[in-house]
């Protein structure tokens, strides 16, 4: 519904709904709430991501070292978990339920 709200000799129109409760509210806008997606999926995606990284890192000098340092850790713990696990495999033994959803 549409009313008009006079302040002064201001006229300013404002949209109101009424909810069950019966006290009036301004309406949710529902258009702020949608979540901006692209519509690509798969490999087009990965190159795209790729592409936004590597125009923000050209962009942004301090980007840059952030992103190199980000690998760098993440290579590390990689390569850390990687060596961990070959040099201690996990034996049947260690594992308690083998089945944990009880499927066949």
């Amino acid at each position: 519904m549409v009313t008009n709200v006079r302040e002064g000799n201001k006229v300013a129109e404002t949209l109101l709904t009424t909810s069950r409760s019966g006290l009036r509210q301004p309406p949710q806008a529902s258009h702020l709430q949608r979540s901006m997606t692209i519509p690509i999926r798969g490999t087009a995606a990965l190159v795209v991501a790729a592409a936004i990284v590597a125009a923000t890192a050209i962009w942004m000098p301090a980007y840059r070292w952030f992103l190199l340092i980000s690998i760098g850790i993440g290579a590390a713990v990689a390569g850390g978990l990687y060596l961990w696990h070959e040099l201690r495999p996990v034996k049947d033994d260690d594992v308690e339920n083998k089945r944990p959803l009880g499927l066949g």
